[in-house]
């Protein structure tokens, strides 16, 4: 409305001009020039990248493509990306093609293989306690993000800015957090005059501070953090060659609930370069059980192995928690292809996992894993198997090390690939994380020496289940009671202290008692003699109070069956767990995944 009534004043202004006046031509003012980033782009030279995206992302006379050029991520950034131009702004692309742009992405605008390794576990779907790098970030970003999704990207200080632009777009609440959402009050934000322009200074007095908003100090924070060009990636960029797989691997695995694994992989070549077929062999230290597979996997940048298995001969009716079920693998291998070490991984909330470290074969003595924990100070005849490949028949007593303290009597059994030795532990070893030596071969952190246990931890530490139905799949919790030694300071729960591993304990629920009267933990489900928790079901209990969904806080709550504390006391650990409704809309697209 307010357009229409200015036309017809502007016409009767022009109409009331005075005849024989000049009229000035109008002067069209070019477009402001975008400032030039402050870091070089990365040219895009593939093909069919330029002919799908170039669209919408603009193409210099340098083979730079705006926004792309400037971004480097993991692969499950760029899938993210690609799914994001299907979803909002009508890419159409075959699956094939996807999966090529993705893997050129991922390669040549990927990360370096330190930078990866510091955010694995988001590609691995573990439960991690990131330490935020400071108070802004904290009040800016992690309300909404875990840092290792921030971290998963390397962008210029423009293109921050740009993602900070979307945000304010895309989600109302950003525009509060990023501009608005600062006071005098709130302690990360500098002056600013409460979010309004600065007022005149006093005469003769000093201006005032200038003023700033968190998104903008934020930006400047990502921009010198996570910068586009970095020493890692130039120097990957360098050598960074095409993965050279195929051969036989030795497996070392630890499976939450379900104790220590040893076995092998067999990597074959697959239809391109970076593509395999797998064949895996696993085998349980605590009952000789045998788990076989097969998978593929793909690597991209030369070092992130994202893959799938199956179980040879899977059955109808396995348990959530069967290692039968299909797995997805996420891998970080070594820079010089001699180590692979990552998280198999499944279930509806991908809860269950395989903790993996692959060891590629050669003609050396190889140490992967050893079949226990801890030694005990004073303890003697202890038997420990070291596990691995191309142990000699020569193999004696003198070749294994477990360090000071720990004598090795005897070899009472040896093979090519394990070797058990009779060990004595002198009763003032030192206690802590001890390698374990088979000549030049180490398996670094090995098993720990302790006098005591001092404390439980249980693990998780605080964390989620889902109740579920046949139309929201639950989602389960495995628990696990870990002892500790206090470490060198004489202090418990502090940072020098010893893990050693699994301890036998009877497991039990305690109300987390947030209101008066609670009684979630008589509904949020159960857990065995195990650890393994199983949600309810969902929907409204009419059994509860008010009709009330079956979700929930409880404690978790592992007692020790043999050990004690100083008063002669069982020693108790215990988890913080939440057990909330199924994730009922899924924003990813099922047939842009495939």
């Amino acid at each position: 409305m307010r357009i229409a009534r200015t036309v017809p004043a502007l016409l009767l202004l022009l109409a009331m001009a005075p005849l024989g006046l000049a009229q000035e031509p109008a002067v069209t003012k070019p477009a402001p020039k975008p400032p030039e980033p402050s870091e070089p782009g990365i040219p895009v030279t593939s093909d069919l990248v330029i002919a799908k995206c170039s669209g919408c992302h603009k193409k210099d006379d340098k083979g730079n493509l705006s926004r792309i050029s400037w971004e480097r991520s993991t692969p499950e950034g760029w899938e993210e990306a690609i799914k994001r131009m299907v979803r909002l702004n009508g890419l159409r692309i075959a699956p094939p093609d996807a999966k090529a742009i993705l893997k050129y992405l991922s390669t040549n605008h990927g990360l370096a293989p330190e930078e990866s390794k510091a955010i694995m576990y988001m590609a691995e779907h573990r439960i991690q306690d990131e330490q935020i790098p400071n108070e802004l970030y904290g009040n800016v970003c992690a309300t909404c993000h875990a840092l290792g999704r921030v971290a998963s990207w390397r962008r210029t200080k423009e293109d921050w800015k740009l993602l900070s632009n979307m945000h304010i777009a895309f989600f109302s609440q950003a525009e509060q957090t990023f501009r608005a959402g600062c006071s005098a009050s709130a302690p990360w934000c500098r002056p600013r005059n409460n979010g309004q322009p600065p007022a005149a200074p006093p005469a003769g007095g000093p201006p005032p501070p200038p003023r700033t908003l968190p998104v903008d100090e934020i930006n400047d924070f990502l921009g010198k953090t996570y910068k586009l060009q970095s020493p890692e990636w130039s120097a990957w960029q360098a050598k960074m060659r095409a993965p050279k797989l195929a051969g036989r691997w030795i497996v070392a695995a630890r499976v939450t609930g379900k104790g220590k694994f040893s076995g092998e992989v067999v990597i074959s070549p697959g239809a391109s370069e970076d593509e395999f077929s797998t064949k895996i062999t696993l085998t349980s230290l605590n009952d000789g059980s045998k788990i076989e597979r097969a998978g593929t996997g793909l690597v991209y940048a030369g070092h992130s192995w994202r893959g799938r298995s199956k179980a040879a001969s899977a059955s109808a009716g396995l348990t959530p928690d069967s290692m039968a079920r299909e797995m997805r693998e996420a891998m970080w291998i070594s820079p010089d292809q001699s180590i692979a070490e990552g998280r198999w991984f499944w279930g509806e909330y991908q809860e269950f996992g395989v903790d993996v470290k692959m060891y590629r074969v050669s003609s050396e003595p190889l140490v992967s894993l050893v079949n226990k924990w801890a030694l005990k100070a004073g303890s003697t005849g202890e038997h420990v198997k070291l596990i691995g490949e191309n142990f000699p028949t020569d193999a004696a007593a003198a070749d294994v090390d477990f360090g000071p303290g720990v004598t090795v009597k005897s070899l009472v059994a040896k093979s090519k690939t394990e070797i058990v030795a009779e060990v004595d532990v002198d009763a003032k070893a030192v206690s802590g994380k001890r390698d374990v030596a088979f000549r030049r071969a180490i398996l670094s952190g090995g098993i720990a020496v302790y006098d005591r246990v001092d404390y439980i931890k249980v693990t998780p530490e605080s964390t989620v289940a889902r109740l579920g139905s046949e139309t929201h799949p639950k989602g389960y919790q495995q628990f696990e009671a870990i002892g500790y030694q206090r470490g060198a300071d004489g202090k418990p729960h502090t940072a020098d202290d010893v893990e050693l591993g699994v301890i036998d304990v009877s497991w039990s629920v305690e109300e987390y008692m947030s209101t008066y009267g609670d009684d979630d933990k008589e509904f949020v489900g159960t857990l065995n003699s195990s650890g393994f928790f199983t949600p309810s079901l969902d929907g409204p209990n009419p059994a509860r109070k008010e009709s009330r969904n079956n979700y929930g806080n409880i404690w978790i709550v592992a007692t020790s069956k043999e050990e004690k504390d100083k008063a002669g006391k069982p020693l108790v650990g215990r988890s913080y767990l939440v057990v909330t409704v199924p994730t009922y809309i899924k924003w990813d697209q099922p047939e842009v995944a495939q």
